[in-house]
């Protein structure tokens, strides 16, 4: 039989159930003050790693010298690397729909509407018939100066160019896909990648992308989806990164080496904010998946220009 919901508990009463469990927190009224601000079920998240492991699970209780002050400093750490995250996601997104919109022009003003203009996953299934009702949704509530013009003149008819414009990072991952393979290397050519590679990462970088912009754990999280990469020898950038592609490190380093090949934002955003990744014994940078001296792992988290390329 299921148990009943549990009971309501006061901030104060929140932190006696911290200080029972072992958890060391040297102001109360500062610790009440701080779960009025966090919910104490999101800051949980951040003490979770210092609960006790056992065979059968975590236990509630910390292990010993667990401080609140640490926990808080890892979420105000995490929130600091989402913002810089999102922050540095932005230009390359735009970069990808401008390449994208620019080289399915090539085939046909309305690629995107048309699956027989595009590749064979377009015409696979409803795959397509699904995103063109999503992106005939977004079409119909846009408010954009632009669409307003072409339903004017154009009678609604957007040409690609401009449509990518009203896609997230998923349907532009989505029509990426759909493309045809001659449009996916051109676009993934302007990042030294070939199209799996690249198409992989716009898979990844949506998932990022979704937990920063829904206030999710970033900073320790095990990702899913593995990003294609280039084979050994081809990127010395990649190679030397001496990353978990599987945790949030590696992402990053994803992020680091498409700005700089698209030469869009600042690759010295995510390294600042990395650096001051707080001292927690218990929970050392490791936990994203960073080697212990990270930024003498190359070149991308140096914020060094590629060869041949001007200050």
């Amino acid at each position: 039989m299921a148990e009943q919901v549990k009971s309501y508990k006061t901030y104060d009463e929140q932190v006696d159930l911290l200080l029972r469990r072992g958890m060391l927190i040297e102001d109360r009224a500062v610790a009440a003050k701080t779960l009025a601000r966090v919910n104490y079920y999101r800051l949980s998240g951040y003490w979770y790693p210092f609960r006790v492991q056992r065979e059968d699970g975590r236990a509630d209780d910390f292990y010993p010298d667990t401080r609140f002050d640490d926990v808080v400093a890892l979420y105000e750490f995490d929130a600091k690397l989402r913002g810089a995250t999102f922050e540095a996601l932005m230009p390359i997104e735009l970069a990808i729909r401008t390449l994208l919109g620019h080289e399915l022009g090539r085939v046909d003003p309305s690629a995107h509407l048309d699956p027989t203009l595009l590749g064979p996953v377009a015409r696979r299934g409803d795959a397509h018939a699904k995103w063109l009702r999503r992106y005939n949704e977004s079409f119909r509530r846009s408010r954009e100066d632009f669409v307003a013009h072409h339903k004017k003149k154009y009678g609604g008819q957007v040409p690609v160019w401009a449509a990518v414009e009203l896609l997230d990072w998923g349907s532009l991952s989505r029509l990426f896909d759909f493309a045809p393979r001659r449009v996916q290397e051109a676009v993934a050519d302007a990042c030294l990648l070939r199209a799996p590679q690249l198409g992989s990462w716009l898979k990844v970088l949506n998932v990022v992308r979704n937990t920063c912009a829904h206030h999710g754990r970033l900073f320790n999280r095990v990702h899913a989806i593995t990003p294609k990469l280039p084979v050994p020898g081809v990127h010395d950038d990649l190679d030397s990164a001496d990353a978990d592609w599987n945790r949030t490190f590696g992402q990053l380093t994803l992020i680091q080496y498409l700005l700089d090949r698209l030469e869009v934002g600042s690759t010295g955003l995510l390294p600042a904010v990395v650096k001051t990744y707080p001292d927690v014994r218990v929970i050392p940078i490791s936990h994203m998946g960073a080697p212990p001296r990270w930024q003498e792992t190359g070149r991308l988290w140096r914020g060094d220009k590629p060869p041949g390329v001007g200050a």
